[in-house]
């Protein structure tokens, strides 16, 4: 027995050493754990380090939240720092808080909202694409459309008149690979590597005035600055922006393709969602923020599939002092796994947990802030682009779905893929047609 174990109050776990990463191996594990020592449990890894896994939502909020700076990022980033450098998603402290205060104006709803239009055309070109599939009578990978429209989507956003200009000039998306590639290996990141000389020509044309006065999210990151007047530098550029394509696309994705295969096996939701559409969008001259705020159900549909299939599946943090959850201590250095994947499912905090049953957002009962809820994170770090997220998929939907109807070319789940983030183990293929 180690001193760590007998010299603080730990929660229940097994005595034999458990390894953990973040895979699917280690989303077993912990479903295991939880289901044989409850909501709080305590491993040694076989490092001999001490490690949680919280499961737990008023623990989970405050960790998140209250005692966010108790904790910095955990186990599991260096992946992700090989492929993002130290953008946002992967960076701490002074670095953290300064990029943070910068990055926030660029997602104010306020420019979010400039950002409709794109929405809109972005939609109206996979409308083309899949009425062509519909009139051939041909199925169509919603997994490789729901990743073309959002990347699509995003590098526009953040580079505007640009996106034309110099990322697609050659006929080629230099991206592309992003959205064709699902894994996140060294030669995924070599490629993102590849493409940073791109984006340093672009930085480097916008610093000499080569831009236009339209809107986009690359122009507030150069005009941004800290407290003491500093901007950001090159590096900076260059993470921040490989992060926000890559974070920026792959939520939307994952969750809209999600979204597709539910709404296929699901005739009820579906008709619910065409009568909204059909009552608040009737079309593309209706899309306003008004609108589409009004478009509660479909709001409901994203929030219940983000329950089940959350993009990030696993969370990670280590305390950097000590602190407290619940009755027990939490010592520096003490690794802490958080899954939305597993408390989105858990029947303690939820009926029928692995029912779709968007009305379940509906539902009266505890406050909005009080629920067992994170797919985007909570507190500080929660995601800045959530609201972007969800502007765009509410659009994607209230143009698309009364366009087409989908219907599913296999019944079987297309099982998890689970790595960094979650994906369909397969993609889904659907075939539409025309309504």
């Amino acid at each position: 027995m180690t001193a760590v174990r007998t010299a603080t109050r730990r929660p229940p776990g097994p005595q034999e050493p458990v390894s953990l990463g973040i895979d699917a191996e280690t989303l077993a594990t912990l479903q295991d754990l939880r289901s044989r020592y409850g909501n709080m449990v305590s491993v040694e890894k076989p490092s001999g380090r001490l490690a949680y896994f919280i499961n737990d939502p008023s623990e989970v909020r405050r960790i998140l939240v209250r005692r966010h700076g108790k904790y910095v990022k955990g186990p599991g980033f260096e992946r992700v720092k090989m492929l993002l450098g130290n953008g946002l998603i992967v960076s701490d402290g002074d670095v953290w808080r300064r990029s943070r205060t910068m990055i926030q104006p660029a997602f104010s709803r306020q420019n979010v909202h400039r950002l409709m239009a794109v929405m809109v055309q972005c939609c109206d070109r996979r409308a083309a694409v899949w009425a062509r599939a519909a009139a051939d009578d041909e199925a169509i990978n919603i997994t490789s459309e729901t990743s073309d429209f959002a990347l699509e989507l995003i590098l526009i956003c953040i580079f505007g008149a640009d996106y034309e200009k110099r990322i697609i000039a050659g006929g080629e998306n230099p991206f592309a690979f992003l959205s064709r590639d699902s894994t996140r290996d060294l030669s995924v990141v070599m490629r993102v590597r590849q493409v940073r000389q791109l984006l340093l020509d672009i930085i480097a044309s916008r610093r000499n005035g080569d831009g236009g006065d339209d809107f986009d999210f690359l122009s507030v990151y150069l005009a941004a600055t800290d407290k003491n007047g500093g901007a950001f530098t090159d590096k900076e550029l260059l993470d921040e922006l490989t992060t926000l394509i890559v974070a920026g696309f792959e939520t939307s994705a994952n969750t809209l393709n999600w979204v597709w295969y539910l709404i296929s096996g699901n005739a009820d939701v579906e008709a619910e969602l065409l009568e909204e559409a059909g009552r608040i969008l009737p079309g593309v001259s209706a899309v306003n923020v008004e609108s589409v705020a009004a478009m509660t159900y479909t709001q409901q549909v994203l929030e219940e599939s983000l329950r089940l299939y959350p993009p990030v599946w696993l969370f990670t943090r280590r305390s950097h002092e000590h602190d407290e959850l619940g009755d027990y201590d939490v010592p520096p250095g003490t690794d802490i796994y958080l899954s939305p994947y597993i408390l989105h499912r858990t029947e303690d905090f939820w009926t029928d947990p692995d029912l779709f049953d968007p009305r379940r957002f509906a539902e009266a009962g505890k406050p909005q802030k009080d629920r067992p809820y994170f797919p985007f994170s909570l507190g500080p770090r929660r995601c800045l682009g959530e609201y972007f997220s969800f502007l765009e998929m509410k659009i994607h939907i209230g143009l698309l779905l009364p366009k087409f109807r989908m219907n599913r070319v296999d019944d079987r789940h297309p099982g998890l893929d689970i790595a960094i983030n979650l994906r369909s183990q397969k993609d889904i293929m659907l075939q539409p047609a025309l309504r």
